[in-house]
Order: C-alpha cells, then structure tokens, then sequence
C-alpha cells in the first residue's frame, strides 16, 4: 500500500512527480501558493533535454503531448560580440537533442494531465512542524492545515519545507538578471529581430567582465532577453523599476557603446523590466534523512542558471516518483534511493553553472550539441 503524497509546489519539478505517481495509482494533493494556473506569466523558452528532462515526460506518459508543443526552428543559436558581429551561427536542421518549448505550454500540458482537483491552488505554505512518527503539518497562509506522512517540497529557492532538513539558505551569487520582452519585433524592431534570428541569441563582450546576454524568439514574433547586470544587490535599489523609460536607460548604461540592435533588447521593451536577482544553495547541498519528507528542483540544489535547472527538476520529480512506486509500502528506502542519486548528481550541476564564459567556451559548448535556457 502506498503512503499518500503531499507536494508543496506546482511547478515542473512537482508536477513530474504528482504525474507519476497518477500514472501508477499513488494517491497525491499539491499545493501551490498562486492562486491560478494563470495567474502569472510562467517565463519564457526552455530547451528539454535528452538524457533529463524528455526522459521524465517520458516517465510520465507524455513524450507524444511534449512532441506537439515543440516550437520547430528554435535549436538555433547564434553568438555575437558587443558589435553584433557573428562568431557563430547554427542553423536547426531538425537533427537537435534538445527541443524547445514554452514553459507555460509545458506546464499547463502537465497540469492538465492530472485528475481535477489535484493542484490545490491559492495555499501558501506558512510553516511546517515535525508530528510523531515521520508525520509533518503545513499551515497555510490562508488559515487551513494539512497533515501528511510523506511531504516533498518543490517550493522553490524560497522553500518552507527546506528547513526541516538543512539551515542552508540562498545566497546572492553577486550579479542579476534584467528581464524584458519586445513582442511583434519582426515590424516594429527589425534590426533586433534579424540579429536574435530564429531562435536562441547570445551576446557577448569577453572584456567586459558580467556583461553578456541571452535573447530568445518565442511565439508570435516576441524576443525575450535576460541581460546579465553584475552588481552588488543594493545597487539595484537605486534603479526605479516602477518607471520602466528610465529603468531601462539605467541598465542600458552599463552596456554603452554595445550595437543599437542589441541594445534595443533592453531599451525597446514594450514592458517595465523586470528584476531576477539570482541566488544559490551551497554546491553539494545535502541533508540527513529526515522520515517521511525530502525535497526537489530548486528547493534541493539552486543554482544560478545554467539550461538545466528545470530539466532537473523534472528528473527530480519522475525519479522520486517512480522510486515511490518501486518501494510501495517503505517510504524511507524510496527516499534514501532517490536521494543517494540526486545529491552528487545536483553537485556535479552546480559545480560547473556559469561564470561568464569565453567566446571559445561557448563555440565549444554549441558545437558539442549543447543548448543554453
């Protein structure tokens, strides 16, 4: 018999795993603190590995639904200096490991193959308490209680159920990202559009330590970039992102003198910019088994971004899963196998997540077949 499952966390890593354990019978609730599946935008492009990330659809039944929201085209990359000149451009010839897809699509693909009523919406994780015998109690922000033997949490850099089992919290790794959005740019900007080209856009200036960018062409002719800004996190409280002109001209600053194409990826936003500071765990995060709860995705091992924290997380989530499933009846053997994998497997990702590279280590990495989220 198996123990039902509660999963803090309905992003991709949860999801996984509440697919799984639907596909073999294994009771399960999830828990996710927005109050909609739409009540966010859910990023941007994410290109879903070989040996990771298709592997855990694959392991929850969904390799054909994948297939169908694949955008053709966008395994193209292109890599450009603080000029726009090309120093290499791969076209998608339909022979790349790694697709790419909306992450929202992916998501809500997962969503809807789960029984309604699975994802608990609008129940923010407050607190959690130890009870006896590997039982634990999550309060919720709105007032309500859960008590469950086995809880997973997939909540995130931030997570509530972490501290039952390590002290360890997130530290900023010293730079940002700065997120903007140019939709319709095929008519309205051009230029950038034929720089980005058909999908994935890294510019890159090898003197200029923290200054590289990652642009992607997602559906209905939007680019959506993230632009590297390597600076303390105080020295974001000066910039006013409320004022969306003069937030964008501030971080324009740091890359003046850079092609008018590309700094367009920053200055033309049709939106205010969004500030992503990032953080991370300590590389080989780890914890003693603690009965009846363990954790997955950026709960476990963040790192800053690197292409594969969601395909880890989704691996995460199917491997837990079909551990569960593997060990009906003896929670804690399903916890210490799938924990004895995840932890020098999340070791290993985080030990190489990215410095700014040089433009040979990139050329290297693309020419290996390798993607960049």
């Amino acid at each position: 018999m198996h123990t039902p499952v509660t999963v803090i966390g309905a992003g991709l890593g949860g999801l996984v795993l509440a697919r799984v354990l639907h596909v073999h019978g294994v009771p399960v609730e999830v828990y996710e603190a927005e109050p909609s599946a739409t009540a966010r935008p859910q990023g941007g492009m994410l290109d879903i590995h070989a040996r990771t990330g298709q592997l855990a659809l694959e392991a929850a039944g969904l390799t054909n639904e994948f297939h169908r929201i694949v955008l053709a085209g966008r395994q193209a990359i292109r890599l450009v200096d603080r000029n726009g000149t090309v120093l290499f451009d791969k076209t998608d010839d339909g022979t790349g490991t790694s697709p790419e897809v909306q992450r929202g699509e992916l998501r809500q693909l997962l969503l809807d193959a789960l029984p309604a009523g699975t994802v608990r919406w609008g129940h923010q994780a407050r607190g959690v308490r130890t009870l006896a015998a590997g039982r634990h109690e999550v309060v919720f922000a709105n007032g309500s209680t859960v008590v469950t033997g086995l809880l997973v949490g997939a909540d995130g850099a931030w997570s509530r159920v972490r501290p039952l089992l390590s002290d360890a919290t997130p530290a900023y790794v010293g730079r940002s990202f700065v997120e903007t959005r140019l939709p319709d740019a095929d008519t309205r900007h051009p230029a950038t559009a034929k720089a980005v080209g058909g999908g994935t856009l890294v510019a890159i200036d090898p003197d200029g330590p923290g200054k590289w960018f990652v642009a992607h062409r997602e559906k209905g002719g939007t680019l959506h970039a993230h632009v590297t800004v390597a600076k303390p996190q105080d020295w974001f409280t000066a910039v006013d992102f409320t004022d969306a002109a003069a937030a964008a001209a501030r971080i324009a600053e740091e890359y003046e003198g850079w092609a008018p194409e590309l700094t367009a990826l920053i200055t033309a936003g049709a939106t205010a910019p969004v500030l992503r500071p990032l953080h991370a765990l300590p590389i080989g995060h780890r914890w003693d088994r603690v009965p009846g709860v363990t954790l997955l995705g950026d709960a476990a091992h963040l790192s800053p971004p690197d292409g594969e924290g969601a395909n880890l997380a989704m691996q995460d989530g199917a491997e837990l899963g079909q551990a569960l499933v593997a060990h009906p009846g003896d929670v804690e053997a399903a916890l210490t196998a799938c924990e004895q994998a995840l932890f020098p497997r999340s070791a290993a990702a985080s030990a190489t997540a990215p410095h700014q590279p040089t433009p040979q280590e990139l050329i290297d990495f693309f020419t290996r077949g390798e993607r960049t989220a």
